[in-house]
């Protein structure tokens, strides 16, 4: 047998024959190096020479004992789809501060016979950490260990259901040369845990670091490798905390969860729209509220405009949770389509809460919001819109538009703004006002 010398990028996992400094797939400098392969191992083999592999049918596979693991966090349940699958590995990411291991550390006290692994931390600074969240169970066990193969020797002693590693940079191989949160260190415990956990039904919660770009570090290989990809977002200035699912191989990528960050950890926010509009006091001119989707579940936020004067050559427009280029765009088309002065003004857009509008529905109610800003008029306190805006300046309907008006009255809102375009639902107590273009907008509402 024969060993054939071949240079691997520990990035995207391409191959070369000769070094290169540069990987001439994904363009990432300095990570292509020296690997053997056994070039002559199977060469001379034939298809009849393997044994065939041992198949299942559909039909004959019992799922009675594989049900879905609940968490009695309802917020992470919908995020999961349901709940945690036994035997999936989950990879949570987020910035430092945010909550990562406060949400483990949480989790694991809440499932009988947990594991709780830490690189980063003493058991004596968790138990602190404990402490201050006032958690008390005597079934989670801890201890501080970064050998991947001591740690899944325990889990399967254990007979753990859930075990969680934090961080999974901190952990290394007694297999693999280099040290720990090396790329090939990653990529080798995440195999070997992703091993154990589909051979024993054993969960495994992997907390990753990210970079600076927000992404989790490591390779990306670490991401296509787990079941389900979490990130726990928000500004530590807002004590709002989103989860999202970037990768779910067991559910909806779509749907959020909501927590707020309090001084005894993350509690879930049961209805985000009221706790979201509590705060807002008499209607002043540049604010509205709108309505847009979080996966299935419809979420009320203000939106705030400030128009000012410009004393330089050139107006400024700034945005904090709403993009810049969709707010430079929507201004073009109010200057344009509903003859608005707005290239002699600065516009200040914010999403109030810390929360983003990415969807097109909050088009409609940013064009309010300006326009309200610009005419120093106000909009009335119970009134919400929302709806797609073109660049012919029309106004286009959304999905989910019973779900947004069900949502809209629950609150006690009176009034909703909306594309002329759109199928109406039958709601009572409700008052529709359907718009074509933002000229009618600005006629008609905004006067």
């Amino acid at each position: 047998m024969k060993n054939n010398i071949i240079f691997t990028c520990s990035n995207c996992s391409a191959q070369f024959q000769k070094w290169t400094g540069r990987c001439l797939e994904c363009g990432k400098w300095g990570t292509v190096e020296k690997s053997i392969t056994a070039g002559n191992l199977a060469k001379n083999n034939t298809p009849q020479d393997y044994a065939p592999a041992k198949t299942v049918g559909l039909s004959e596979i019992n799922q009675q004992n594989f049900t879905r693991l609940k968490t009695n966090i309802s917020e992470l349940d919908r995020v999961l789809g349901g709940g945690i699958v036994p035997g999936s590995l989950i990879l949570l990411g987020g910035d430092p501060g945010i909550g990562k291991s406060t949400l483990a550390l949480q989790l694991s006290a809440l499932f009988p016979n947990a594991l709780y692994f830490s690189g980063e931390e003493s058991v004596q600074q968790i138990k602190l950490r404990a402490g201050r969240l006032d958690l008390s169970s005597s079934n989670l066990r801890l201890a501080n260990e970064t050998n991947v193969e001591t740690i899944i020797a325990t889990a399967i002693a254990q007979k753990t259901k859930l075990t969680i590693v934090d961080s999974i940079q901190t952990m290394h191989s007694a297999e693999i040369e280099g040290e720990a949160g090396n790329i090939n260190q990653v990529r080798a415990c995440t195999v070997k845990l992703m091993e154990v956990a589909k051979k024993n039904n054993i969960t495994f919660i992997l907390i990753g670091q990210v970079t600076k770009d927000g992404n989790v570090a490591g390779p990306k290989t670490l991401e296509h490798l787990v079941d389900t990809v979490l990130y726990l977002e928000g500004d530590r200035f807002h004590n709002f905390r989103i989860l999202r699912a970037a990768k779910n191989r067991f559910g909806p990528t779509d749907e959020v969860g909501i927590f707020t960050m309090e001084k005894d950890g993350l509690r879930e926010v049961k209805n985000p729209s009221a706790s979201l509009l509590g705060e807002r006091t008499d209607s002043v001119p540049g604010t509205i509220i709108t309505c847009v989707m979080e996966g299935t579940r419809p979420m009320l936020i203000e939106i705030q405009a400030l128009v000012t004067k410009t004393n330089f050559g050139f107006p400024q427009r700034r945005a904090s949770g709403f993009d810049l280029n969709r707010l430079q765009v929507l201004i073009g088309v109010l200057s344009r389509r509903a003859g608005l002065p707005l290239e002699s003004y600065d516009v200040f857009l914010n999403v109030v809460g810390g929360l983003e509008a990415s969807e097109p529905a909050a088009d409609l109610a940013v064009i309010m919001a300006i326009a309200s800003g610009l005419k120093d008029k106000t909009i009335p306190v119970g009134l919400a819109a929302f709806g797609e805006v073109g660049l012919s300046g029309e106004v286009r309907s959304v999905n989910n538009t019973e779900k947004r008006l069900n949502e809209i009255k629950n609150l006690g809102l009176q009034i909703a703004v909306l594309p002329a375009s759109a199928k109406l639902p039958k709601i009572t107590g409700l008052k529709i006002a359907p718009i074509k273009n933002v000229q009618e907008v600005v006629e008609k509402i905004i006067q």
